[in-house]
């Protein structure tokens, strides 16, 4: 049985900046959080988590992300991730990572995924339980420090002055 998860936060940066950024995400990834690239640059090595109170719980995660999709509402990059170990409560989970303009100058970075729980179907009975809000909190979190990563990747282009449209490209 598979289950859904939606996260996504708002950034001030113009949506054509933030797609650039993210049709380099790979690169961006390692330049902000990940720990490695491997193949080719298409997957990178990170640790996925959410904190509880002033403690960190994480697992070491293999992103792997597909080439940009752009359509005129969004540009999207399917994206898969799996626990570097074996058995772990993080599930692996596919999804799109997207960016999609809400306005001029206001952008949603958004992550729609599907995930099997773990341990199969003492998983799922735990999954409605307390699992799925790990997920929760897991994506939100991942999310969020993409958000970071895109303004981070907008400021320095708009910091560099390159008004010529080559940044990213």
């Amino acid at each position: 049985m598979s289950m859904f998860l939606r996260a996504f936060v708002e950034i001030s940066v113009p949506a054509e900046g933030a797609a650039r950024v993210l049709k380099r995400m790979p690169q961006t990834l390692v330049e902000s959080f990940a720990t490695a690239a491997m193949d080719h640059g298409h997957t990178v090595m990170t640790e996925v988590g959410f904190d509880v109170g002033t403690t960190r719980v994480a697992q070491q995660v293999t992103i792997e992300l597909g080439d940009a999709v752009e359509t005129p509402s969004r540009t999207w990059l399917p994206l898969t991730w799996r626990p570097a170990s074996g058995s772990s409560l993080f599930p692996s989970l596919e999804g799109e990572l997207e960016a999609a303009p809400l306005g001029k100058e206001l952008t949603q970075i958004g992550l729609s995924a599907r995930y099997k729980p773990p341990f199969g179907i003492v998983g799922s009975t735990l999954d409605r339980m307390f699992l799925h809000r790990v997920a929760e909190a897991t994506v939100q979190d991942f999310v969020k420090r993409v958000g970071d990563a895109v303004e981070g990747g907008w400021r320095l282009h708009r910091a560099a002055g390159a008004s010529d449209g080559s940044f990213l490209s």
